[in-house]
């Protein structure tokens, strides 16, 4: 199924519109307000392609587009959209306000008690988690570019006293999301011989060398990153002075939310309220590390540099975010690549070591991590190709490009999913696990970006038929009836074993899949791979015939208005054309010049018939 971006976003949009607006009110449902999460997610849907993707834009009513307008028309008419999604965001940004007037982030239903048949407390509910602050980031980033530029289509006084209230609430929210973020990133340390560090080494080294050679090469790879890590890291973070010991294993990451014990941000212009003490464990977990990663990257993205849209304190606090967030990559895309043969990450499942847990899943997050790590360095063609082959293989044993056996354990990583025990979340009352059920929309969305970074003609080949497949899956995974129908997910379709399994809306994996449409868009926006070979058989192509259509110049002149004049004005015309794409274009610059030469024979063939005849 060829993935169509603009009409996908579309069918997605009017679905979105149809389960959540009515006459242009955002609607409330059984979850509404108690995950922040889930409430930042189903916005998203609308407003992240809405200032991505400039076809999309609902900002400037007047170059708002007819298909775009048809697709949301349950959120309002072209004036009413912008003023429907500002009290749509106000709405969320008061919701998830807590007493003192200091955003909240919770993560709700997304928690899950670890005992059978136990319920989540209310308080319980209202902990952070590191999902909610990096989609708050994502989310308060398209809000404060969204109103940049609505802002200049209206001279309405209660227009701007809402825009600017909205403005208020989403920076008090991004400097809140970003501190948070800051203060979940840890780094653990630990010795060789203690359990964990055992698991490390086994990982690492694949049973192939012996413990002292694994720790002597640890030792040396990560020298430079536990300098860093050492002279760099202050705000926001205490790092164990162990560290500083090179006998000693270390991992960096995010906790699942505010690690116990973490510093208080507090050398900022102005003071945030609302810093609530961390419970979690000082254990990096990959996936929260992913999560991460992805709402960090919009803070120094090329939208948000030339909107202008952090402030001062923002600015502080990017920087520090960017150099966890280039720690963070260069740790986990050593450890994955570790070593000079088979990568550990190529040893599927992955093995964590802190929780002792094995899944692709797992294995899908650390190489998401890797995808990261390539695109910031510019992979090289060996690492680009081992890391498609990884996906290929990700795809196959998930059941994603190949069929679902009878009794297959592969149904667990879609239902009911992988889980993890949140280290530390007991301090609140009782220990709490997070689900992940999008393995399917996660794979889609690496093996795009990786498409996106590829300049090889093969790997990129590899990875478009692989994310069509895993595209197609995935839209054969909508929910066909009921409440959100047309959105995801309904495991059903798909897999048989799963048949009693009942539809379960999910905003995760419909907001996932919506930023994978926007990064295929992207794309397809790219101008296509240049092989350098066709390059050169173009160029020659166009040398003789450019050198054919010198010689038949040299014939004897003819009306302009004759046959053979607008014949020779149209090859001129359309060489030239084809020479002024073979820089860029050179397979299109190949199939210009073969009809050239063709009529360029023609016109030859007819001359010498015309001698023979005379």
């Amino acid at each position: 199924m060829q993935i169509k971006p603009r009409q996908h976003l579309l069918d997605i949009w009017r679905a979105t519109a149809r389960h959540s607006f009515e006459d242009g009110k955002l609607l409330t449902g059984d979850t509404d307000g108690m995950s922040s999460v889930a409430d930042a997610e189903r916005l998203l849907c609308l407003l992240y392609p809405a200032t991505e993707v400039p076809a999309f834009r609902v900002d400037q009513p007047d170059t708002t587009e007819r298909d775009v307008l048809r697709a949301v028309e349950r959120v309002g008419s072209r004036l009413e959209i912008p003023l429907n999604l500002i009290t749509a965001l106000t709405q969320f940004m008061r919701t998830h306000t807590g007493a003192d007037d200091s955003p909240t982030f919770a993560g709700g239903h997304y928690f899950q008690p670890a005992e059978a048949g136990g319920e989540l407390t209310h308080d319980q509910a209202q902990l952070g988690v590191v999902d909610s602050y990096s989609m708050s980031v994502t989310l308060c980033l398209a809000t404060l570019g969204f109103l940049k530029v609505y802002e200049t289509t209206t001279t309405r006084p209660e227009v701007r006293r809402a825009v600017g209230e909205l403005r208020e609430a989403t920076n008090a929210r991004l400097t809140a999301a970003m501190i948070s973020l800051l203060r979940s990133f840890t780094v653990n340390v630990f010795d060789a011989e203690s359990e964990q560090g055992k698991r490390l080494i086994r990982v690492i080294g694949q049973n192939r060398q012996s413990d002292r050679a694994v720790l002597q090469q640890f030792a040396r790879r990560f020298r430079p990153l536990r300098a860093t890590i050492i002279e760099s890291l202050t705000r926001g973070i205490q790092v164990d002075e162990s560290i500083r010991d090179e006998s000693q294993l270390f991992e960096c990451g995010w906790a699942w939310g505010v690690v116990r014990d973490a510093p208080r941000v507090t050398d900022l212009d102005v003071q945030v309220p609302g810093q609530p003490d961390g419970i979690a464990d000082r254990l990096p977990y990959v996936y929260f590390t992913v999560v991460a990663l992805d709402g960090i990257q919009d803070l120094f993205s090329e939208r948000t540099l030339t909107l202008g849209l952090l402030d001062a304190d923002q600015q502080k606090l990017s920087e520090a975010l960017r150099l966890r967030w280039e720690l963070s990559q260069q740790y986990w895309s050593a450890v994955a690549r570790f070593g000079s043969e088979r990568w550990p990450l190529e040893d599927l499942p992955w093995q964590t070591t802190g929780l002792r847990l094995e899944s692709e899943y797992f294995s899908l997050t650390v190489a998401a991590i890797l995808v990261h790590d390539l695109v910031r360095r510019k992979a090289t063609d060996d690492d680009l190709t081992r890391t498609v082959a990884i996906m290929e293989r990700l795809a196959d044993r998930g059941r994603v490009t190949s069929r679902m056996t009878r009794n297959d354990p592969a149904i667990g990583l879609h239902h009911p999913g992988v889980t993890m025990p949140l280290a530390g979340s007991d301090r609140s009352g009782g220990l709490l696990l997070w689900r992940m059920t999008d393995f399917s929309a996660q794979l889609l969305k690496r093996i795009v970006q990786l498409a996106e970074l590829s300049r090889n003609i093969d790997a990129q080949d590899r990875l478009l038929r692989l994310a069509e497949q895993t595209f197609e899956h995935l839209w054969n995974r909508r929910i066909q009836d009921g409440a959100g129908i047309d959105l995801w997910d309904d495991v059903r379709t798909v897999y048989p074993d799963a048949r009693g399994t009942p539809p379960r809306m999910s905003w995760s994996i419909t907001e996932r899949i919506v930023e994978c449409l926007v990064a295929a868009r992207n794309l397809y926006e790219q101008q296509p791979i240049r092989s350098p070979e066709l390059a050169q058989l173009a160029r020659e192509l166009l040398s003789e015939a450019t050198h054919l259509f010198g010689q038949e110049q040299l014939e004897a002149a003819t009306g302009t208005d004759s046959g053979r004049g607008r014949t020779m004005r149209s090859i001129e015309s359309r060489l030239e054309h084809a020479r002024s794409l073979l820089d860029d274009r050179p397979a299109t610059a190949f199939a210009l010049a073969l009809p050239v030469l063709q009529e360029l024979d023609t016109l030859a063939q007819a001359r010498g018939a015309a001698t023979q005849e005379v």
